[in-house]
């Protein structure tokens, strides 16, 4: 399945709130594109960010998919994002932007400072119709370096999730490696 809003749209957990946390891990840090009442920084245990999802929508295309991070179940791991607070109704226009492979999920949150909260995040789980798995740092970033859709360029996407994790004091060694790769590749 590669188009996941109408299954997203049948997905009504925490909906019955007036508001909702939504777990943002990826472009959502930096471009966001919709209102949030709050955001703080937030942990999600358990789980690691990956450019293992491809993407034929927004920074690729489908003969030249772009790479983008979705989470992968990693026993340790810590992901740290940021937590929003927004309405329910605002996962519409998130369920059609976070469509290609994508999976609206509940998952438990740290909240900055420690205290809990259920959340909802896009999860692009193994096998979807857009993934593409693991590969060789290398072969990954020079994937992004050369694709681009209509959201841009692929290593926009990179730069801009970097920037925004350094910001935030992440310490994520696979988008930095992939980073450091991707910019090694366009001075040669």
């Amino acid at each position: 399945m590669l188009d996941t809003t109408l299954a997203n749209r049948h997905r009504t957990e925490l909906l019955d709130r007036d508001s909702i946390w939504l777990f943002g891990y990826g472009s959502i840090l930096y471009k966001t594109g919709f209102d949030c009442l709050e955001q703080h920084p937030a942990t999600l245990h358990g789980w690691a960010r990956r450019f293992w999802q491809g993407s034929h929508d927004h920074r690729g295309t489908p003969e030249a998919p772009g790479r983008v991070v979705t989470l992968v179940r990693e026993a340790g791991a810590r992901c740290l994002g940021l937590a929003f607070r927004i309405r329910p109704a605002t996962l519409a226009a998130l369920d059609v932007r976070e469509k290609n492979g994508y999976l609206r999920e509940t998952v438990e949150l740290e909240m900055d400072g420690g205290s809990p909260a259920s959340a909802v995040t896009y999860i692009a789980p193994p096998g979807n119709g857009a993934w593409l798995g693991p590969a060789p740092e290398p072969v990954i970033a020079r994937q992004i370096a050369d694709a681009a859709g209509p959201s841009g360029p692929n290593r926009d996407y990179l730069l801009g999730l970097a920037a925004s994790l350094r910001s935030l004091g992440a310490d994520d060694p696979h988008v930095f490696a992939l980073e450091s790769a991707m910019l090694a590749l366009r001075t040669r």
